[in-house]
């Protein structure tokens, strides 16, 4: 079994910059992949950026640019700096982690970009 665990969500002005952290416990393998997803009222919950097993990393187009990923070299957590954050960025951020065809998701947390 697998815990996530999100932190770093509240709420910021825009154009601020907030990092989110992703803390996994239990067994993790190191060919794991992980990512950010996050749902905003009345929407369906998106990919927002992923890592790869080969270490690539993939963004959704609309945070190209403004957002990064990253994980600890022990695949235990991972990082998304957000940048030039926008009103329509506001949702709750999940951090999903994939292994052997199984899918383990965090609580969220939530972001808030507003003035």
């Amino acid at each position: 079994q697998v815990q996530l665990v999100e932190s770093g969500g509240g709420l910021v002005q825009p154009g601020g910059s907030r990092l989110l952290s992703c803390r996994a416990s239990g067994t993790v393998f190191s060919m794991s992949a992980m990512g950010w997803y996050r749902q905003a009222p009345g929407k369906q919950r998106e990919l927002v950026a992923q890592i790869n097993r080969d270490g690539s990393a993939d963004y959704a187009d609309s945070v190209k640019g403004r957002f990064t990923i990253s994980r600890d070299d022990n695949w235990r957590a991972a990082y998304l700096q957000m940048s030039s954050l926008k009103p329509e960025d506001t949702a709750v951020y999940y951090c999903k982690l994939e292994q052997v065809g199984n899918n383990y998701w965090g609580q969220g947390t939530q972001v808030t970009v507003s003035s």
